[in-house]
C-alpha cells in the first residue's frame, strides 16, 4: 500500500532515511584506515530521489521512473530501484549506473548491500578512480567494499571504448585494499591482436610494486647468442624484495641468477643492503661452472658503531666479456672484496677494515702484455684514526694515524705506520682569508725480506717530514650584466704557498701511491702524490684568479678560473726513481662552466703547457636542453698520446609522438667507434614503444651488440626484448622518460 500519493509529473520527491538506519560500528585502527582506502560512514544518512515514491518507510521503499540513492560516497541512478531499509540494500534495474569511491559502473541490473559492500551487477562496463583503468563484463561481483569479481571481463588503462589495449580474462580479481589485480585464462590484445596469452597472470591496480612474473626478455649476448630471461619478483615487504632470474642460454645452458635487497633501521641506526649472484652450471662453451657475485651490506649495530662488507668475485677472467650487459660491467677488472667496521663519536672516528682484490685480465692480454692489469696491494687489515677540532682558541687541528699490513703475491710485502698531525689557524674576514697551517708526516715501515728476496732479513724505514703552508685570497665584487640579467661579479684571487724539505724516499716501496690528477682541486693541496708513500718535496706558490657570475636568488650563472703553480726549487721526489722533472712553473690550468641561459650550459677545462705552447688536455661539453624530453649533449675530450674523443648523445622529439634517441662515442686517434647507441620511442596515452640497438667494447677484441625492443602497456607491465631505459639513462645525459615510472 502506498504510503504516499503519486506525484505529478512534474513533481520530484526526497526521502531522507537518516533516522530509520541505525548499524554501528568499532572505531578502526589507524593501520587498518590506511590498508582499506575504501571506508564509508555507516550511519550516513540515505537518501532517495524518484518521481514516485511507494512502500513503508520503516521496511522497503520502491523508487520508479528516474530513481536515485544516495549514502555516503555511494550514488546510484537507475530506471526503477528498491531499498530495504532493515537489510540496508538496494536494487536497481534499467540503465543502472552506480558510483563509489570515486569508481563507477553501468549495468542493466545491480544489487549492493549498502552496510557490507556486497552485491552484483550484470552487463556493466566499469571505470577504476585507481589508474584509471576501464572494462567490461558479463557480471561484477562485489565481495566486500575494496574486493570486485569480474566475470568473462576486459581491462584496460586506455581511455575511449575502443582501447588500444586490454586484456581479456574468464576470472579478474580486482582488489583495491591489497593493490593486486589477478587474472585467470587472459589473453593480451593490442592493437585488437592477441600479443600474449597466459593461464594466470597478476598485477598492480596502482602501478606499484608487488610479486609476480616480470616480463620476458629475450636478447643476444656479447658473441650473439641467443637467450631468454623470465624473472619473478617477490615483494616480500615495503622495505625487502627478491628478483629471480632464470635465463636460458642457448649456446651455453641454462643460468640462474637472483637479487635481493632490503632496508631498514633498528633501535641501533639504518641498514641496507643489495647482493646478486649468478650461476651457471657446467657452461657447454667452456666446460666449466661460471658464476658471479656481487654483495654489499651497511648496518649500524650501536650508537656511533658500524659494520659493512663489498663482495665481488667471479669465477674467470672472460666472465665479464661473455656476459655483461654494460659498458660499466664489462670494464671493472679489479674486483674489491671488503669487510670494515667504524666506529664515530663527536671528535674522532676509528675504523678498521681488510681488503682483498681479484683481478680479471683481459683475454688479450696473453698476447698484448700493454693491456694487463695490474693487481692492488691487499689490506690485512687497516686501521685508521682520526681526531680533530675547530676554532679552539682560533686554531683548527686534526690528527690522522694509520697502521696497515700490506700483502702481494708477487711485490714486497710489510707494515706501514703513518702519523699525520697538522694545526692552522685562520684568519678569516670580511672580503679576504689568511690561513697558515704546519703539519707532519712520520712514517714507518717494516719490511719483509724473504718476501722479494729468500733468506733475507727484514728491514725497516723510517721518514719524518714537516710541511708549512700558507693560503690566502680575496673576494672582490661589484655590479654587472650577463646577457642583459642583472648579476654581481666576483674575482676572487688566491695564493697558497707550500714548503717541505725533500728526502730520499727511493728505497720506500710504493704500497698505494699515485700521482694525483693536475686538476684545481689538486693544485690546492700539500702533496702532489695520492696515498702515503711518497710525500713530494715542495718550495712552491700556486695562483689562482676566479670570477663568478651570481644573480640575486643566489644561482650562479658563470664561473671562470685560472690557475698555476710556481716552483722555487726543483722536485726531485718520483714515483719513478729515474724521472727527472725540472721546471720553473707547471701547465696553465684554465676553466668556465655555467648556465649561461636558462636551456644552456657548459663545462670546459683546459692544462696549457705554455713551454712547450701546446695543449697538454681539454674537455668541452654542452647541453641544450630547451624543453621537457629535448636533450642535446656534446662533449670533446682530449689527452697528449693517450686519447682523443667526440661524444654526441641527445633525446629528441621527432613528432607529436616520435622520440628519437642516440649516442655516439668515437675515438679520433684510431678513428673507431667506442659506443654506439641508436633508438626510436613512441608515446601513446596509454603505452609506450621503445626500439633500439647498442654496440661497446667488452674487451680489447671483444664487443657487443644487443638490439632491444620494448612495449609498455602504462598500469600493467613492459613486454619485449632487453631493457632500452637502462641503456637510455646512462648513455643520454638529462634523458627523461615518456611516461611516469609506475611498476617494479
Amino acid at each position: 500500500m502506498s504510503w504516499l500519493s503519486a506525484p505529478q509529473p512534474s513533481q520530484r520527491w526526497v526521502l531522507v532515511l537518516s533516522a530509520l538506519v541505525t548499524v554501528t560500528a568499532g572505531p578502526l585502527h589507524a593501520q587498518t584506515v590506511a590498508k582499506r582506502p575504501h571506508v564509508d560512514d555507516p550511519n550516513a544518512p540515505t537518501v532517495v530521489r524518484a518521481e514516485e515514491i511507494t512502500g513503508s518507510p520503516d521496511r522497503e521503499v520502491n523508487l520508479v521512473r528516474d530513481a536515485e540513492l544516495v549514502k555516503g560516497q555511494t550514488r546510484l541512478t537507475a530506471d526503477t530501484a528498491c531499498y530495504k531499509v532493515v537489510e540496508d540494500q538496494v536494487t536497481a534495474q534499467g540503465h543502472v549506473q552506480m558510483w563509489r569511491f570515486g569508481d563507477r559502473y553501468k549495468g542493466d541490473a545491480l544489487q549492493l548491500a549498502l552496510d557490507s559492500g556486497r552485491g552484483w551487477v550484470l552487463h556493466p562496463e566499469y571505470r577504476l578512480e585507481l589508474n584509471n583503468a576501464q572494462g567490461k563484463a558479463n557480471r561484477i561481483d562485489f565481495i566486500n567494499e575494496d574486493e570486485a569479481v569480474v566475470a568473462d571481463g576486459t581491462y584496460s588503462t586506455c581511455e575511449g571504448p575502443n582501447p588500444d589495449w586490454y586484456l581479456k580474462a574468464d576470472t579478474l580479481n580486482l582488489d583495491s585494499g591489497r593493490d593486486v589485480g589477478t587474472a585467470g585464462k587472459t589473453i593480451v590484445y593490442f592493437k585488437g591482436v592477441p600479443i600474449i596469452g597466459t593461464p594466470a597472470m597478476s598485477f598492480s591496480l596502482s602501478g606499484s610494486r608487488r610479486s609476480g612474473w616480470l616480463p620476458p626478455s629475450i636478447g643476444f649476448g656479447s658473441k650473439g647468442s641467443g637467450e631468454v630471461m623470465v624473472p619473478y619478483y617477490f615483494n616480500i615487504a615495503p622495505n625487502r624484495d627478491l628478483t629471480l632470474y632464470p635465463r636460458l642460454i642457448l649456446r651455453r645452458g641454462l643460468q640462474m641468477g637472483a637479487t635481493a635487497r632490503y632496508i631498514g633501521e633498528t633501535d641501533a641506526g639504518p641498514y641496507n643492503g643489495e647482493t646478486h649472484a649468478e650461476l651457471l652450471v657446467h657452461d657447454r662453451v667452456t666446460n666449466t661452472d661460471r658464476w658471479l657475485v656481487n654483495s654489499q651490506h651497511s648496518q649500524a649495530i650501536a650508537p656511533g658503531l658500524s659494520y659493512g662488507w663489498y663482495i665481488h668475485a667471479a669465477s674467470d677472467d672472460k666472465y665479464p666479456s661473455d656476459f655483461s650487459k654494460s659498458i660499466a660491467n664489462s670494464a671493472e677488472r679489479q674486483l674489491l672484496r671488503e669487510l670494515r667496521t667504524d666506529y664515530q663519536r663527536p671528535y674522532w672516528s676509528l675504523t678498521a677494515r681488510v681488503q682483498n682484490y681479484q683481478v680479471l685480465q683481459d683475454p688479450a692480454a696473453a698476447t698484448n702484455p700493454s693491456l694487463a692489469v695490474p693487481r692492488p696491494y691487499d689490506r690485512l687489515p687497516q686501521i685508521n684514526f682520526h681526531t680533530g677540532r675547530y676554532d679552539v682558541a682560533g686554531f683548527d687541528w686534526a690528527i690522522d694515524a694509520e697502521m696497515t699490513r700490506f700483502s702481494h703475491p708477487t711485490q714486497v710485502n710489510g707494515n706501514r705506520a703513518v702519523l699525520v698531525p697538522q694545526v692552522s689557524y685562520p684568519f678569516v674576514r670580511p672580503g679576504y682569508f689568511i690561513t697558515p697551517k704546519v703539519m707532519f708526516n712520520a712514517a714507518k715501515y717494516d719490511l719483509d725480506g724473504a718476501s722479494f728476496n729468500p733468506g733475507a732479513a727484514g728491514t725497516s724505514l723510517t721518514r719524518a717530514l714537516p710541511t708549512f703552508s700558507l693560503d690566502s685570497g680575496m673576494v672582490f665584487e661589484r655590479d654587472s650584466k650577463l646577457f642583459g640579467r642583472a648579476v654581481t661579479q666576483t674575482l676572487e684571487p688566491r695564493l697558497f704557498y707550500v714548503r717541505t724539505p725533500y728526502k730520499d724516499q727511493s728505497q720506500f716501496p710504493n704500497f698505494d701511491s699515485a700521482e694525483a690528477g693536475f686538476n684545481f682541486a689538486q693544485i690546492f693541496t700539500e702533496n702532489r702524490f695520492i696515498g702515503s708513500d711518497r710525500v713530494a718535496d715542495a718550495n712552491q706558490v700556486t695562483a689562482a684568479l676566479v670570477s663568478r657570475y651570481i644573480e640575486s636568488s643566489g644561482a650562479e650563472r658563470l664561473r671562470l678560473a685560472l690557475g698555476q703553480r710556481f716552483y722555487f726549487s726543483d722536485q726531485r721526489v718520483q714515483l719513478d726513481p729515474n724521472a727527472k722533472l725540472n721546471q720553473s712553473r707547471s701547465d696553465v690550468l684554465l676553466a668556465a662552466a655555467g648556465r649561461i641561459a636558462d636551456d644552456w650550459s657548459f663545462d670546459s677545462a683546459i692544462q696549457y703547457n705554455a713551454s712547450a705552447r701546446s695543449v697538454f688536455s681539454s674537455n668541452y661539453g654542452v647541453q641544450w636542453q630547451p624543453g621537457q624530453k629535448k636533450v642535446v649533449n656534446a662533449e670533446y675530450r682530449y689527452v697528449r698520446d693517450s686519447f682523443k674523443n667526440i661524444d654526441l648523445s641527445s633525446q629528441w622529439p621527432l613528432s607529436a609522438r616520435w622520440y628519437g634517441v642516440g649516442r655516439v662515442s668515437y675515438e679520433l686517434r684510431d678513428r673507431k667507434v667506442l659506443e654506439s647507441l641508436v633508438g626510436l620511442e613512441y608515446k601513446a596515452d596509454c603505452w609506450v614503444f621503445r626500439m633500439g640497438a647498442q654496440r661497446f667494447v667488452t674487451a680489447a677484441q671483444t664487443t657487443s651488440t644487443p638490439i632491444f625492443f620494448q612495449l609498455e602497456l602504462n598500469g600493467l607491465s613492459k613486454l619485449g626484448l632487453g631493457n632500452p631505459l637502462e641503456s637510455f639513462y646512462k648513455s643520454i645525459p638529462g634523458y627523461a622518460r615518456l611516461n611516469p615510472e609506475t611498476g617494479r
